[in-house]
């Protein structure tokens, strides 16, 4: 039997604290979310009960410890419906998914002349990377603009395609914006034009559907601690025929087969891209919070967030002076402000004062804030634990910053 979403706030130890004297309100889940007690159990079992390391040993420990990092390989394949758990690659979070990528996939398949490439509102770790690697072999980055609603340029999108793309990197949502990319066309197009397709799925993995083999995403590249899980575990998923053919990214241990003086030789997929002692706590969490989530139904967890987003646009907006950052057909989980002649960075400190955590700046999106004008937003991220009491005491924060800074 699912359980309802109104009865997650429980299952968040951390939400029961006072910061500065006020109830937590914890609107930063952009940036990370909470976690709940059967994840921190989950991890605290691990260390208490059969910490060791894990593949090589045939003691004890190691072979439960190797059981339980295994089978949340096995629950993240299915959590994506990936065809094989050969095409789940534990790494430390989206932003090594995506280096992993931009290296071996540019090592590989790229050549001078050859162009990348990626949209204006991607989050700098699907952007960096891939200027790193166009500088590094050669070839060109091309950038999709945004419109004046903060949606991608599709014309333009489709004028970029040629016979010399050989991928196209896209967010899935936007970290600034919380635009949904319309990536049932965008994938198509660009295999048509014969390139392959990465998926920053970081801020959407929790929120919206994210079925690869459906999506028919080459690549699909997410963070544990933004679904409820612990930092430092991240996901790639890969089809099978890429991972293959791409030369490794890393060496060392786990990933060899057999080591001479001439010749190195590497282990089968996943491990070729798994070098050295893996993130076992952070797998063990992970599985956990997938499990968590699986209590709930994905219908409700989309309904009760669209809820909030809805709530929130109305409150927001009744604000004098409140500027909202885009306004695409579809959005996920973000709002992001500005009041007239107040710094970011002052909304967040003075939020702060009233026990509320926003995310300030520029969410590491510079060319979208070049695109908008801007140097940084106040940024409000919901998760399934948020309320619309929530966003009532937002708003009376906010007031309460303009009422001290008199504007």
């Amino acid at each position: 039997m699912l359980k309802p979403i109104s009865n997650s706030r429980t299952d968040f130890p951390i939400l029961n604290r006072e910061v500065n004297g006020h109830p937590l309100v914890y609107l930063d889940n952009g940036a990370t979310t909470q976690k709940p007690q059967v994840v921190i159990d989950a991890i605290s079992d691990y260390y208490s009960k059969f910490n060791s390391n894990v593949h090589r040993g045939n003691h004890s420990l190691s072979m439960q410890a190797t059981v339980a990092h295994e089978e949340s390989r096995k629950n993240v394949c299915s959590f994506i419906n990936a065809a094989s758990e050969r095409e789940i690659i534990f790494t430390r979070g989206t932003t090594e998914a995506i280096n992993l990528v931009a290296f071996s996939f540019g090592e590989g398949f790229v050549s001078h002349g050859d162009e990348i490439v990626v949209t204006q509102m991607e989050h700098h770790s699907n952007f960096v990377p891939w200027q790193l690697m166009c500088q590094r072999k050669g070839a060109h980055l091309r950038v999709v603009p945004i419109d004046k609603n903060g949606e991608l340029d599709l014309s333009t999108f489709k004028l970029l395609l040629s016979e010399r793309t050989k991928l196209v990197a896209v967010t899935h949502v936007s970290n600034a914006l919380g635009t949904v990319n319309p990536l049932e066309e965008i994938i198509p197009l660009a295999h048509t034009a014969g390139a392959i397709v990465l998926v920053d799925g970081a801020q959407a993995v929790q929120h919206i559907s994210h079925d690869v083999r459906a999506m028919d995403a080459d690549f699909y590249a997410f963070s544990g601690h933004k679904i409820y899980g612990p930092t430092g575990i991240g996901v790639l998923y890969g089809k099978e025929k890429w991972l293959d053919r791409m030369p490794p990214y890393q060496s060392g241990g786990e990933m060899i087969d057999r080591v001479t003086l001439d010749k190195t030789t590497y282990n089968t997929l996943p491990f070729k891209f798994e070098a050295g002692t893996p993130n076992i706590e952070g797998s063990i969490g992970l599985a956990a919070a997938i499990n968590y989530l699986a209590q709930f139904s994905p219908l409700e967890i989309q309904t009760h967030e669209e809820d909030l987003l809805d709530y929130g646009l109305e409150r927001l907006k009744s604000i004098p002076g409140m500027i909202i950052y885009g306004n695409p057909k579809k959005r996920s989980s973000i709002l992001s402000f500005s009041i007239n002649e107040i710094q970011h960075f002052d909304m967040g400190t003075l939020l702060d004062l009233y026990g509320i955590a926003v995310r300030t700046g520029h969410h590491c999106t510079q060319p979208l804030m070049d695109a908008l004008g801007i140097a940084g937003t106040v940024r409000a991220s919901f998760g399934i634990y948020n309320t619309r009491e929530d966003i009532d005491i937002l708003v009376e924060g906010i007031m309460f910053v303009k009422k001290r800074l008199g504007k």
